[in-house]
């Protein structure tokens, strides 16, 4: 059985030197990842160049993406050929458009022909007191997967935060059924912390609760084998 698991989280580029990114570290898709290849399976890691990784191994072979755009391409190319997703990567949900000074974007007739213009410069001006970035949605690459394999056995990620636990829930069972996935992982922000991370693994079946990343790691790992 191949394994393909995404991990760490993507970076945008506003101009060459600036970018927008999130605070993924890498640290769950790294230990999922282990758990599978000390159970002797091979393991496609498709993750970022600041994530925590694993360490070289026979079985493993590593991807490295830097934003949405590139992730699409590999996940287009490598899904078919792989039996399992754990789609753990922290995805942008927007991409810079375009950056402008203020006194620019007030006066511009057409907002939306303004749009149409692209940053030609390498590193944009910080002469402006205030810049105004706009951002455009990226799609929801986790809603593709069954398109190019509709096969293939789909773990997917929720994070929300500082929500009740039954929102939490809802939220990851829609996820569940909208994305023809076998399990969503939700977790609260507010609940990962201090070595800790609460976590509910959310399938048709049941759902498990977890408290630290080896123990989703092993939750995955279980389910994905016992019923494999």
């Amino acid at each position: 059985m191949n394994i393909l698991i995404t991990s760490g989280g993507t970076s945008e580029k506003i101009d060459q030197v600036r970018s927008i990114t999130n605070h993924s570290t890498g640290q769950l898709g790294k230990i999922i990842s282990e758990q599978f290849l000390e159970a002797g399976f091979s393991v496609t890691l498709v993750t970022t160049p600041t994530a925590v990784q694993p360490k070289a191994h026979p079985r493993l072979t590593k991807v490295i993406i830097k934003d949405v755009a590139e992730l699409q391409t590999v996940l287009e190319k490598e899904t078919p050929t792989h039996q399992v997703l754990i789609h753990a990567m922290a995805v942008s949900d927007y991409s810079p458009v375009y950056m402008s000074g203020f006194q620019a974007v007030k006066e511009a007739a057409n907002l939306e022909q303004f749009l149409q213009q692209t940053n030609q410069e390498p590193k944009i001006s910080s002469e402006e007191d205030y810049q105004i970035l706009f951002l455009k949605k990226n799609p929801k690459l986790i809603s593709l997967v069954k398109t190019w394999n509709p096969d293939i056995r789909l773990i997917g990620f929720k994070l929300l935060v500082n929500v009740p636990q039954d929102q939490l829930l809802s939220v990851a069972r829609a996820s569940l059924e909208k994305n023809q996935a076998e399990m969503i992982v939700a977790n609260d922000l507010s609940e990962i912390q201090d070595g800790k991370h609460r976590a509910y693994l959310v399938s048709d079946q049941d759902v498990q609760l977890a408290e630290t990343k080896s123990d989703i790691a092993q939750k995955i790992y279980h389910h994905i084998t016992n019923k494999g």
